[in-house]
């Protein structure tokens, strides 16, 4: 995953316009979008990364070809968005050849998660747009430099990635769409409603805060950036009844049951997604005997296995007992293992089942 999924991943994100409909019902008609992996180099060095280990991922996140991404998108001619991903994107050569591909192959929606750097040369950004870049998801996670390099640990950062922001905002009377994700840290989390009205001012479509993954990076420096869910919550509510209007502003990737103050609105999620990388032992490990040989794609007498996020998260995180009388049971994905080790359960209260009241 690139930085700005590091929460994430990124996670988008995957927070399209949400419907006017509850957070349930979002959750349930997600529909799976396509990673396709472009390296494990980065060119900044966020400290909530949660590809601590990008060594031992290159291998894998570098196999990427021309050919490769010719096939995902022939395997997935109806999937709802083609997401290029993992490391920073644009230190890709190949990039906008990639790019190009999909978009020669029906995908409707070309999207990727980015720190935005390279764009702030625009040139580059109008390569990209040529080839069919539609939506951009720009890791951004402070509205100061000084806020926003502290976590990346990248001095000009900031500067280069606002630059980059800006220049999107220039095409976004084409169709063209600009998220962002900020990752909340302890650091950031005071600043949430300025680092907001920061990136609305400049353009922003929809401004998603993520709450970070506890592994990689994230676990090493626990102590000193994962604030507690509760204190998270809180401070979304704070900065929402701040607000006027209906704020473009969504909370990702915590548990439903810390959030049941914020509007339906505002609660997000992190979207369903699938990858593909060369089989290994690792990834072996993560999918279940039975459903490999239906994830197994043969192409060329070479092998590739699809990977979903839930293959990814789910030995990581867990449930108690009393989360299967928690009405959001169905929709939770748990709580990060590496988390409770810290903090434990006490802040997880189940939720009431909710109740037909229809006549």
């Amino acid at each position: 995953m690139s930085d700005d999924a590091a929460s994430a991943t990124t996670v988008s994100t995957g927070c399209g316009k949400p419907a006017a409909d509850d957070v349930e019902a979002r959750i349930g008609g997600m529909q799976e979008r396509v990673h396709i992996l472009t390296g494990a180099v980065c060119n900044n060095n966020c400290i909530f990364c949660m590809e601590e280990d990008r060594e031992g991922r290159y291998t894998t996140n570098s196999a990427t070809t021309d050919e490769t991404v010719k096939w995902i998108t022939q395997l997935n001619p109806d999937t709802e968005e083609v997401c290029f991903t993992s490391g920073e994107p644009t230190t890709n050569p190949s990039l906008p050849r990639w790019v190009k591909i999909a978009r020669d192959q029906g995908i409707r929606r070309i999207s990727i998660m980015t720190n935005a750097r390279a764009l702030a040369y625009e040139p580059y950004l109008r390569k990209l747009l040529a080839a069919g870049m539609g939506r951009f998801y720009v890791s951004i996670h402070g509205h100061t430099a000084k806020l926003h390099e502290g976590l990346t640990r990248t001095p000009g950062s900031f500067d280069q990635t606002l630059a980059g922001i800006d220049n999107v905002t220039k095409y976004k009377p084409r169709g063209i769409e600009l998220h962002t994700s900020t990752v909340i840290t302890k650091r950031n989390l005071p600043f949430l409603g300025a680092i907001y009205r920061f990136l609305r001012g400049h353009g922003v479509d929809q401004v998603v805060f993520n709450v970070m993954q506890a592994n990689g990076r994230a676990n090493t420096y626990f102590d000193k950036i994962f604030p507690p869910y509760t204190e998270i919550a809180a401070g979304m509510k704070a900065f929402l009844d701040a607000e006027a209007g209906e704020p473009q502003a969504f909370l990702v990737d915590i548990p439903l049951c810390t959030t049941t103050a914020l509007p339906d609105f505002n609660r997000g999620y992190v979207e369903k997604y699938a990858h593909y990388e060369p089989p290994t032992p690792a990834s072996e490990q993560l999918i279940s005997a039975d459903k490999l040989l239906s994830r197994t794609v043969t192409r060329d007498d070479a092998k590739a296995v699809k990977v979903t996020r839930s293959d990814l998260d789910d030995a990581l995180r867990s449930k108690r007992a009393e989360c299967a009388q928690c009405r959001y049971t169905g929709s939770c994905e748990g709580v990060w293992n590496n988390y409770l080790t810290r903090y434990g359960w006490d802040e997880f209260v189940p939720v009431a089942m909710a109740t037909d009241t229809g006549a």
